[in-house]
């Protein structure tokens, strides 16, 4: 199917690994050009040069950490002229609200709640001038299914959720869809530490990740292409009538 990307600059957030990494492939395969922001310069390079080498698409790469307002900036800078924005970046801890401290609460908001909202604003205000441009926002079940094991994370995510439906619903009248994603636990290195945390914490032991399941505290893992999958297609001409939605992909 042709989902008529040809040629659109996307840019993804966390797009180093895991989730960010199969949208930016997924994309790639489409025919655009990325502009990918994380933290590691050694993983980005890694990413850059597959899909420079499998693609022959115009790959960028920035070492940033949208926690801190400088670099921030520098990615703000970057959403003038794209065409689609997949805020992807967090790495929110698993744990109670005895485990989760005052200062690792704000630490893990600073990077998927507010880096999220401040870019959207940048890229959404770009986007309203030339009335053209897609955001997709890659939040998490656990805002639709809270979890008291993961209570940051369920606390930041429905918060996103309310965020992306809000956003959506304004901005089709000025040529910008605004939507997201709610994925289910998916099979990277993050949830995987997440899942052994948990585990660890549940029965004193980080081997028993199944049982986390069959208890019904976390749902079945899918895989990072089945997301990406969702992701392109929402940002998408194919999906040009949606617009303020999350879609469930567990």
């Amino acid at each position: 199917m042709d989902l008529h990307l040809t040629g659109k600059t996307v840019l993804i957030t966390g797009g180093s690994k895991g989730i960010g990494a199969a949208c930016a492939q997924s994309f790639a395969a489409e025919g655009c050009n990325l502009i990918l922001v994380a933290r590691n310069q050694q993983l980005l390079s890694k990413v850059q040069a597959d899909l420079i080498a499998r693609y022959k698409v115009q790959v960028d790469v920035h070492a940033l950490d949208l926690r801190k307002p400088a670099e921030l900036k520098q990615a703000a800078d970057l959403c003038a002229s794209i065409d689609i924005l997949i805020n992807n970046a967090g790495d929110i801890p698993s744990g109670t609200i005895e485990t989760i401290d005052d200062m690792a609460w704000r630490h893990a908001w600073e990077l998927k709640l507010f880096g999220t909202i401040n870019l959207t604003r940048q890229a959404y205000a770009a986007m309203k001038e030339r009335r053209s441009g897609v955001i997709v926002n890659v939040i998490g079940m656990a805002g639709e299914r809270a979890s008291f094991d993961y209570l940051c994370g369920s606390t930041a995510n429905a918060g996103l959720a309310a965020f992306t439906k809000g956003m959506g619903l304004g901005s089709k009248e000025f040529g910008v869809r605004v939507m997201g994603v709610h994925p289910p636990s998916t099979r990277t290195e993050r949830i995987d530490n997440m899942l052994k945390a948990t585990a660890k914490r549940r029965y004193g032991d980080e081997t028993r990740t199944a049982d986390l399941i069959k208890d019904g505290i976390f749902l079945p893992a899918i895989e990072p292409e089945q997301v990406a999958d969702a992701v392109v297609y929402l940002a998408s001409p194919r999906a040009s009538q949606l617009s303020g939605i999350v879609v469930n992909l567990g």
